[in-house]
């Protein structure tokens, strides 16, 4: 019995029929074949033993499932609104949970809407993690077959749709942001106003800060957020910022109105013209006003008031209305003060005219012609009448320091010695009032004259001064070789010397009362007490006197002093005596 054994799959023969590859009939063994044997369709019955060889190059893919790339558009568009619709509708639900936590973090990163919006940074990250989403969405959705009834042309359409939900969220964010960005403006224009209002109950001085700090957010908001609705507002603002800053003028405070009005008249230098508008040039009138009102209630002091705001006015606003008043008011003012000066009070007018010629000197002199000579010439009386009235009064010393002053000044005058005259009166009142009944006498009285000769026995310089009839001074040289005497022997033994040439002084007087004061000098004598007294010259008699220095202790008593009237049987007035 033959038998034959299959290996492989059946060849085909030249005749169609089949062939076994085994042996022939004759048991002939065929020869190997040239290369690897081919492999058909797997067999449709059991498998023989045995793996099977492994092929000899890659498995092909078979092409995409039909309508891919409409899925793939789809699920991608889907992904770019940010909802992970792409993701669900595949079915990746996975994918979908990480667009939606994405998302989710992006809002609670970006709302409520600052003005400065969500950071650039988170932007960025959520926008490559959505373009990411689509294009792992169209990858999935191109390789992938979607069950059920899948429509790729609506589920397209409905991402184009929703690409309407980030777009619009863009749009209301940038709203919102907008929106905060206005809000947080007009909150820094309200911080302006509130530095106005506290500013505006304080003194300008102390204000100045609190107004320049305000002033500086007008100024951002207009340069730096020209198209806010904060800006807008601004040139309201800057009109109730001049109104609070200048409110001094408002309430006829003018000279507290001079510095802000300055200041305000200052802004176009620092603040844009265009946004001041009509308020740039608006200080200059109120300015010169106040300048002027200030100027006229500092008028007529010690000092020299009015000069510093009339002097402003007249530089800064040469032409303006209060410009061409000031040599007016400065007019009616001197002579005003020159009546005065015949008046009860003659000091307070020389005083007030001393001011106003002060004040003119300082102004220009085109603005004022002739009245500083007015004024000074104002002055000049004003001091002979306030030292003539001061002797009257009694107040000697400030009559001698008046007139003194009177004659040193206006040495031209023609009163200028009977200036001297009255504060030698003056001065000798000080020490003996009755000397000070009276004034004295302008002119020299006529009639005989009596000789009075007065000798220093004394070592210090001597000026003697006298009034009564005529008024005059003389100074008496020091007596070199003479000395003190004790308070025992003075008025026995001084000028008794015979031959011995005391330093003498020789007066023509005419006969009346007169009062005397002797004058020690300076220095090693200042020590030396003056002296005054008072004697009567009467006709036909010649007259001595006799000046010395009583050496004594702290506790000796004083000197009485000497009687006021002579006996006519007297050749000689009493003698002179000042201690030490």
């Amino acid at each position: 019995m033959e038998s034959g054994g299959q290996f492989g799959a059946a060849g085909q023969g030249a005749d169609g029929h089949g062939a076994s590859p085994g042996a022939g009939a004759d048991g002939a063994v065929p020869p190997p074949p040239v290369g690897p044997p081919g492999f058909g369709p797997p067999p449709s019955g059991p498998s023989s033993f045995g793996a099977p060889p492994p092929p000899d190059r890659p498995p092909v893919v078979g092409p995409p499932p039909a309508g891919a790339g409409l899925r793939a558009v789809a699920a991608g568009v889907l992904n770019l609104s940010g909802l992970g619709l792409g993701y669900a509708l595949l079915g990746r639900w996975g994918r979908a949970v990480a667009c939606w936590v994405a998302t989710g973090v992006l809002l609670l990163v970006a709302l409520p809407a600052e003005p400065d919006g969500v950071s650039a940074r988170w932007v960025v990250v959520y926008g490559v993690l959505v373009v990411l989403a689509a294009v792992d969405g169209a990858r999935i959705a191109l390789r992938s077959a979607v069950g059920g009834s899948w429509r790729p042309v609506v589920a397209a359409g409905l991402g184009v749709v929703l690409l309407a939900v980030p777009a619009g969220g863009v749009v209301a964010y940038g709203a919102a942001r907008d929106e905060a960005r206005e809000e947080m403006l007009l909150d820094r224009l309200e911080s302006g106003d509130r530095r106005v209002a506290a500013a505006s109950g304080q003194p300008f001085g102390a204000a100045k800060g609190e107004y320049e700090k305000a002033l500086g957010v007008y100024r951002a908001l207009d340069r730096d957020h020209p198209d806010s609705r904060a800006a807008g507002l601004v040139p309201d603002r800057l009109k109730d910022y001049y109104d609070a800053v200048s409110s001094p003028y408002a309430e006829k405070r003018h000279c507290e109105a001079v510095e802000p009005l300055t200041y305000l008249r200052g802004l176009p230098g620092t603040v844009d013209r265009k946004l001041l508008g009509e308020l740039a040039g608006w200080p200059d009138g109120p300015l010169a006003e106040s300048l002027y009102a200030c100027g006229v209630s500092r008028l007529g002091g010690s000092s020299s008031g009015g000069a510093a705001e009339f002097g402003e006015l007249l530089r800064t606003f040469p032409e303006s209305e209060p410009a061409r008043q000031v040599a007016s008011v400065l007019g009616e003012r001197i002579d005003g003060r020159v009546a005065e000066v015949k008046g009860d009070d003659p000091c307070a007018a020389a005083e007030a005219l001393r001011g106003l010629r002060t004040t003119v000197a300082a102004l220009p002199a085109q603005h004022v012609p002739g009245l500083s000579a007015k004024a000074g010439k104002g002055v000049q009386d004003g001091d002979y009448a306030c030292g003539v009235d001061r002797f009257e009064e009694g107040k000697f010393s400030q009559a001698k320091l008046t007139l003194d002053r009177f004659a040193r000044t206006h040495k031209s005058d023609g009163r200028a010695a009977q200036a001297r005259k009255i504060a030698i009166a003056a001065e000798i009142a000080a020490a003996r009032p009755a000397a000070g009944k009276r004034l004295p006498p302008s002119g020299n009285p006529g009639g005989p004259r009596m000789e009075l000769v007065i000798s220093n026995d004394a070592p210090n310089g001597v000026e003697v001064l006298y009034t009564g009839p005529v008024t005059g001074t003389v100074t008496l040289k020091p007596c070199g070789d003479c000395k003190r005497y004790s308070a025992a022997t003075g008025s026995t033994l001084a000028c008794k010397v015979s031959g011995k040439n005391y330093p003498k002084a020789r007066l023509q007087l005419p006969a009346g009362d007169y009062h005397f004061l002797y004058k020690h000098g300076t220095g090693a004598s200042s020590r030396v007490d003056s002296y005054a007294a008072g004697s009567k010259v009467r006709p036909g008699y010649t007259y001595t006197s006799c000046t010395y220095v009583i050496e004594r202790s702290l506790l000796e008593p004083r000197l009485p002093t000497l009687p006021d009237l002579l006996e006519p049987t007297s050749l000689s007035l009493p003698r002179a005596g000042s201690s030490r």
